[in-house]
């Protein structure tokens, strides 16, 4: 069996003078990650890095350590998240050096986080701190600098030749089916490439076949799905319900084990659907009394849906075999493969472990 394992990787661990201005001098989202306090019994909070620290990804060595632990238990390459707001990049810096540098010898694609950014995380969410502005001039320049600057890279990972891109939201766009064919247009008749592949994320259940945006495959988003799945009641908010008392916050309590269940259970349809799985999430870092917490998860409980993904996946061609892990070090999700004081290496174990109970053969 072949698969190839691709962890999504947040690029936000650097300060940037943006945020500074937004959030406070040196702002990143360790900021959130080490406030976090738990909301109730059993809260894993606040979840502290052990291994590899509160690094800072404008340190080469940094990101060096994180590629190769990664790569010790099983990660083949890294989707690195892309913040393009009309030629203008944020939170761009250890991405930039890593292609300058051509280290970490790490395969990696990129996948465009096209939303607007927001106060949300002190829930202001219709004050905007930076907003998209799509047009197809646009499109042509992003594209541009895209082939020009990193799909040129030896580390870039395609498939029969042709850069895989992903979307994070490809509905926000106005016309996506012409931008799609912008792209392509550009990236084959400009620069000599064979051709894209273009990928679009299942966000906030954006279900639909990707042909019908011009796409190739569509991405599984599994925080997503953990989110979707609530918790029954317990005892003491049935009372209270009655009694119609409301809770003294408006934290959102989900279920990982129906999650998982409905995961491993899902139909799949006549389109190229890549699989995706998350080690948990908790976002009560960012939000506090307003956020969101999964329950129930566990690296067993992680492990079980991976391998059955794993060994219930079938290559969509020799080189269409990714199945992706959301996320490598979403510190502020709760959501890491990375290890913590909790769990240590426990993820990663688990990662290496379901591929080689399903006889995997990994790739280098």
């Amino acid at each position: 069996m072949k698969v190839r394992l691709i962890a999504f990787v947040l690029p936000q661990f650097h300060p940037i003078p943006e945020n500074d201005k937004w959030w406070g001098l040196g702002f990143t989202d360790w900021t959130n990650v080490k406030k976090a306090k738990p909301l109730f019994k059993g809260h894993y909070q606040p979840h502290v890095p052990t291994e590899l620290g509160y690094y800072d990804l404008r340190d080469s060595q940094a990101r060096e350590a994180q590629a190769n632990l990664a790569k010790e238990y099983g990660i083949y390459g890294f989707c690195y998240y892309h913040y393009w707001f009309n030629g203008k990049r944020l939170l761009n810096y250890p991405l930039d050096e890593m292609i300058k540098l051509g280290k970490p010898n790490m395969p990696f694609m990129y996948c465009w986080a096209n939303e607007n950014w927001t106060r949300r995380w002190d829930g202001k969410d219709d004050e905007i701190l930076i907003k998209q502005e799509y047009s197809k001039e646009d499109d042509k320049a992003h594209m541009r600098w895209l082939c020009e600057f990193v799909f040129s890279d030896e580390r870039y990972i395609r498939i029969n030749d042709c850069p895989v891109f992903m979307v994070y939201r490809d509905e926000l766009l106005p016309n996506i089916k012409e931008t799609a064919s912008t792209w392509r247009h550009i990236a084959m008749k400009e620069f000599g490439y064979k051709g894209l592949y273009l990928c679009a994320t299942e966000s906030f259940r954006n279900v639909k076949d990707p042909a019908s945006i011009n796409f190739d495959a569509s991405v599984e988003f599994a925080p997503h799905e953990l989110i979707k799945h609530k918790l029954k009641n317990t005892f003491i908010d049935k009372i209270l319900f009655r009694l119609k008392i409301k809770k003294r916050d408006g934290l959102h309590k989900r279920n990982y084990k129906l999650a998982v269940e409905f995961s491993t259970q899902r139909k799949m349809p006549d389109y190229k659907l890549y699989r995706c799985v998350a080690p948990s999430f908790d976002n009560v870092a960012r939000k506090q009394e307003s956020g969101v917490v999964v329950l129930n998860s566990s690296p067993k409980r992680y492990y079980n849906w991976l391998k059955t993904l794993i060994e219930n996946f079938h290559p969509f061609s020799k080189e269409e075999d990714f199945l992706f892990i959301n996320a490598m070090n979403e510190w502020g999700e709760g959501n890491h493969l990375e290890p913590c004081k909790k769990f240590g290496k426990a993820y990663l174990k688990a990662t290496k472990k379901a591929l080689t109970k399903a006889k995997v053969k990994l790739k280098t």
